[in-house]
């Protein structure tokens, strides 16, 4: 007996040694075989801003999508402590599964032949969003494959921002920051507690919990993730109340696009960019797209204007309007006038009248005569 353990404890070590080279090894074949897919597998949602972070126009991604990427330090401290309370209070924790709630899930579904709650965490959420799968054991089994994954890749942080900028919030909106803008306009920054609150819950089920359309739901659910926070003690009772006598109210954006020919070149440029910063002044652009909406009603039919403004002290663009009106296609509207090639005479133009008002040889609203002309 003596003898029989000395053995084993002179072979452990090598058994052990051999199950953790087999163990990295099949590790390493897997994932050779089945790889992390992209993030954003039909590329990103661009958005082009001003020099203030002034929204001027978003593109979708290749399936329509739209997004606004944002950090975590971009929203609003209470919606993150709602989601990981409501959604997986031991995501800091867990390796990507957390096998109390999977074990749990599947009980309840054996015992009740139904899918009682989910044991996805916020990691298989991701998952499932970068690569679907069907709803059968072989997806499951997947979509915890690429939860070990992203955990190994990446850190918690990440991961978390990773859901905060993909989950879906209804029709072609996904991410946070978009559903705050398109729901509530505002950022995702300056959320109430209500908002945040249904924001947690409606990825959930984005077409079944849309505020737009079901606003009676949205307010039954939202309701319902203000009760779980009250459970926890994140919520007072006083809070909680009053909370919940509020009804859901939109309120939706009217901005316009600016600068949409601007932008339309820069995501040309950098197709790759989530978020592509400019120089523009918003009111400055603002104001520009209002005077040339004036000069429109002035100018003969299927003629168009563009202006463009530079700061001289550093060569920035403050504004840029490339045609008189975006959206009336019968004066060429997608034509940029201000990257069109024209002659150099017409180039020069511009410049000869603002000098010639400057030393004060004509008016603002003098004619001069574009003729060819001699001096003796």
């Amino acid at each position: 007996m003596k003898r029989l353990l000395l053995n084993l404890r002179a072979t452990l070590p090598v058994k052990m040694a051999g199950l953790l080279v087999f163990f990295w090894l099949a590790v390493f074949v897997l994932n050779s075989l089945w790889p992390l897919p992209p993030l954003y597998p039909d590329g990103p949602a661009t958005v082009v801003v001003s020099r203030d972070g002034e929204i001027l126009r978003s593109f979708g991604d290749r399936q329509g999508v739209h997004r606004y990427n944002v950090t975590l330090a971009d929203v609003d401290p209470f919606y993150i402590q709602a989601l990981l309370n409501y959604e997986d209070r031991w995501f800091y924790w867990h390796p990507g599964v957390n096998p109390v709630s999977v074990v749990r899930a599947a009980w309840q579904w054996a015992s009740n032949g139904y899918v009682v709650s989910g044991g996805s965490t916020l990691t298989m959420q991701v998952a499932r969003l970068i690569d679907p799968h069907a709803r059968s054991i072989t997806g499951k089994l997947k979509q915890l494959w690429r939860a070990l994954q992203l955990e190994w890749y990446y850190s918690k942080d990440e991961i978390l921002t990773f859901y905060l900028n993909l989950a879906p919030f209804g029709g072609n909106i996904a991410g946070v920051e978009a559903a705050s803008r398109r729901y509530f306009n505002t950022t995702a920054g300056h959320l109430t507690k209500n908002e945040a609150a249904l924001l947690v819950v409606l990825p959930q089920k984005p077409s079944l919990y849309r505020p737009d359309r079901y606003p009676d739901t949205a307010q039954s659910m939202r309701n319902k993730v203000l009760d779980r926070l009250h459970g926890s003690g994140l919520l007072s009772d006083k809070a909680t109340q009053h909370l919940k006598q509020e009804a859901v109210e939109l309120r939706r954006s009217h901005n316009t696009t600016l600068a949409p020919l601007l932008s339309r070149m820069l995501r040309e440029q950098y197709p790759d960019r989530h978020i592509i910063q400019t120089t523009l002044d918003g009111v400055i652009q603002q104001r520009v797209a209002r005077l040339l909406t004036k000069v429109k009603r002035q100018l003969p039919a299927h003629s168009s204007a563009a202006v463009l403004v530079v700061d001289n002290q550093t060569a920035n663009v403050l504004a840029y309007q490339g045609s008189v009106d975006f959206q009336d296609n019968s004066r060429f509207a997608h034509v940029d006038m201000i990257q069109a090639v024209r002659s150099p005479g017409s180039t020069l133009k511009p410049f000869i009248y603002g000098m010639a008002i400057d030393r004060g040889v004509i008016h603002t609203e003098s004619l001069l005569s574009d003729i060819p002309t001699r001096f003796f």
